[in-house]
């Protein structure tokens, strides 16, 4: 065995401990809580419910990754589809015909088999996640080999003016707003929801009210996400920032905003995430421009470069004070209460 062999051999031992060996353990342990507090009680607390599903996931957690560490990984493969599968048909037989399987038993052995029944679910729904990553993985990996990845927009020189420019598509859209109107989707989403488990309540009674809720959560949760996610994507602008010597910008469509470093009262600029964006205000212009969540051309991702270094030293001198908050993908720059700019500030 050579000395690289060797190191590789270390490596996977110490990943297999961590991710699949420990997980296991910890299952186990808090699978047993369970069990124990189960039978010391007369129905099922917070802490033994928390305990089921947490060692579930323990449990799903290990076997996914012990089959991701498999070698070929095709094995791994084929082994992680059909337990999904198996486990998947065995949880949803357990559902539908347990209750009448387990009524003659006695009573001690019912709440074991209803703590085991309570832990599968989170295991198997993280086994199937895991498949779901696999095929998405596999597709991804395919659409890389025939296009490459995506890039996040680039700085430009603005040929128009100076400074830098960057391109990209956003929705002119407040953060408030979109709050209000996520806030109201979940609302209107649950409240349907509740009708339909009360409307069909036998249903629900047999399935078991958590699977219920984990159905609407599919039926109707991700339909209206995607839906509200279509709508706002049909929105969509073409804007532009710029950032120049003595001022910044913005256009949205055909229309442009320009606002003066020195009448500026406002400014975040976030990188990444669904939330990628651009607010600004002063000059009397108050734009909120959103990014992550607008539909991005071919090739780029829907995201905001990071700022040039060369507008921190421009903001700082106009009396904008810098505020870094997730690993600098978020700033904010807010002019200091009585900071005063100086006048004639040579351009950069």
């Amino acid at each position: 065995m050579t000395e690289e062999t060797a190191a590789d051999a270390r490596v996977r031992r110490s990943v297999t401990r961590t991710l699949v060996v420990y997980p296991l353990l910890g299952g186990a342990v808090l699978l047993l809580a369970a069990i124990a507090v189960t039978l010391a009680g007369d129905d099922l607390g917070f802490f033994p419910f928390l305990f089921m599903l947490v060692s579930g996931l323990c449990f799903g957690f290990a076997f996914v990754n012990a089959t991701l560490g498999m070698v070929p990984a095709r094995n791994g493969a084929i082994l992680h589809v059909a337990v999904a599968v198996v486990l998947g048909a065995l949880v949803a037989f357990v559902v539908e015909f347990g209750g009448d399987l387990l009524e003659p038993l006695p009573e001690s052995v019912r709440g074991v088999a209803v703590v085991l029944q309570m832990a599968a679910i989170p295991a198997v729904g993280w086994i199937w996640l895991g498949v779901i990553g696999r095929i998405t993985d596999l597709f991804s990996r395919r659409d890389a080999k025939k296009r490459p990845a995506p890039v996040t927009p680039a700085w430009e020189r603005d040929e128009s003016g100076d400074g830098s420019i960057v391109h990209f598509p956003g929705l002119e859209l407040r953060m408030r707003v979109l709050t209000q109107a996520i806030v109201a989707i979940v609302v209107v989403v649950g409240a349907f929801a509740v009708v339909l488990l009360i409307a069909f309540d036998d249903i629900v009674m047999r399935m078991g009210a958590r699977i219920a809720i984990i159905l609407m959560g599919v039926v109707l949760g991700l339909p209206a996400y995607l839906l509200f996610a279509a709508i706002l994507r049909r929105r969509t602008a073409s804007c532009s920032v710029a950032f120049g010597d003595d001022e910044l910008r913005v256009r949205v469509d055909a229309v442009l905003h320009t606002i003066p470093y020195r009448e500026m009262e406002y400014l975040r600029w976030r990188t990444r995430s669904d939330y990628a964006r651009i607010e600004v205000r002063g000059a009397g212009a108050d734009l909120s421009l959103i990014a992550g969540l607008a539909k991005p051309p071919r090739g780029l991702t829907a995201e905001l470069p990071a700022l040039p270094r060369r507008v921190f030293r421009r903001f700082e001198l106009v009396g904008l004070a810098a505020e870094k908050k997730r690993r600098d993908e978020v700033v904010t720059f807010r002019r200091a209460v009585g900071a005063a700019t100086r006048p004639g500030t040579p351009a950069l």
